[in-house]
């Protein structure tokens, strides 16, 4: 064992190691409340922070409002998604509603007191839906409307099924010139139409005596579905083919093998696969044809017993000497009434076919 009073230095060492270590205690301590690091550098302390965030805050006020709002936009992009649908709800409400909205205050107001209408009706008269029908035999021209419509509906969807099954799903010489051949027609507007029309419809057809009369079509249902139906066809067609297309050819080939026929695989196969074409199709063929009047006021004498259509009906309350317009509004939110059911009942099934074939499967 050694001695320490034979190593007289052994004393002076320890206590120079306890007075560094103390020192270096001081130091660190020293370090630590001013943010310098061991290596000679500097650490970020609170105040620093502090600082960092308040020259932030400067910087940010010398922005300009439009720096601003587009810095904001970039670290917050939903809140300019949600305030963009916003603006496009309130824009679509207000060019969609409001004019409902003021025809619903222009009937609800009484006759003679319609110059003082703001944004409510002078006065309170629910009476005008009821005389609607009082004055004129409305219900007919709405009869008349929807008898157009769906007859039309009805041959463009058998007629542009054909087409589309033909175009979607066969090979046959001239496919392609055929098909742009439709599409140009339907680019014609339908005036361009009207002379050779009007001069058929007017001609006298033996074999029609029996079911007109005078053997012309004029002032009947045919004078306006067949040229309605043939404006509104391409449409159907170019619509069907889509869907039509899609249909894989395995479940044709199937029902084929069963016995069916092609005409019998399109109407128990294909059709029904392609529903929310077919729908689309037809919703859209109804309410161009229901809400048409260029046709029907050149093709009948304006008289409900003679198929005159619902826009006729409105014009009705135009007299010589005073316009109803109170009536003319009660008739017209009457006539959207019904378009507007099929709208809300069928618009899943529009949406889904308007929108096929926007995304790659």
């Amino acid at each position: 064992m050694t001695d320490t009073r034979d190593n007289p230095h052994s004393d002076d060492t320890d206590g120079r190691a306890d007075r560094t270590t103390a020192t270096d205690s001081r130091a660190e301590r020293f370090r630590t409340s001013s943010g310098l690091r061991a290596d000679g550098g500097r650490e970020t302390t609170e105040s620093d922070r502090a600082a960092i965030f308040e020259g932030s805050q400067d910087a940010e006020l010398d922005r300009g409002p439009f720096q601003q709002w587009a810095a904001n936009s970039i670290e917050n992009p939903e809140r300019v998604y949600r305030g963009m649908f916003y603006v496009a709800a309130i824009f679509f409400l207000f060019t969609t509603l409001f004019p409902f909205y003021w025809l619903l205050m222009v009937a609800l107001t009484p006759e003679g007191q319609l110059q003082d209408i703001i944004f409510t009706p002078n006065g309170f008269n629910p009476g005008a839906f009821i005389e609607v029908f009082q004055v004129i035999p409305f219900y007919w021209y709405i009869f008349n409307s929807f008898v157009i419509a769906t007859a039309s509906t009805i041959l463009v969807l058998v007629v542009g099924s054909l087409a589309g099954y033909a175009f979607g799903r066969l090979e046959f010489p001239g496919k392609t010139p055929l098909l742009l051949l439709v599409l140009v027609i339907s680019f014609f507007p339908p005036a361009a139409f009207f002379i050779p029309l009007n001069d058929l419809f007017n001609t006298s057809f033996f074999i029609l005596e029996p079911i007109t009369g005078d053997g012309t079509l004029y002032n009947t249902p045919g004078a306006m579905v067949l040229p309605l139906s043939a404006i509104f066809m391409p449409l159907a067609i170019f619509i069907l083919t889509t869907f039509y297309a899609q249909i894989p050819d395995g479940l044709e080939d199937a029902a084929r093998v069963e016995g069916t026929t092609r005409l019998g695989a399109l109407f128990r196969v294909i059709i029904p696969l392609s529903a929310p074409g077919v729908a689309t199709a037809g919703v859209l063929t109804f309410i161009a044809v229901y809400n048409e009047f260029f046709f029907s006021f050149l093709m009948t004498d304006g008289q409900p017993q003679n198929w005159a259509p619902i826009l006729e009906g409105i014009l009705a309350y135009q007299g010589q000497y005073e316009v109803m317009y109170h009536l003319m509004a009660a008739a017209s939110i009457i006539g959207v009434i019904p378009v507007a059911i099929l709208v809300v009942v069928a618009q899943e099934k529009i949406v889904s076919g308007l929108t096929a074939g926007a995304l790659k499967e």
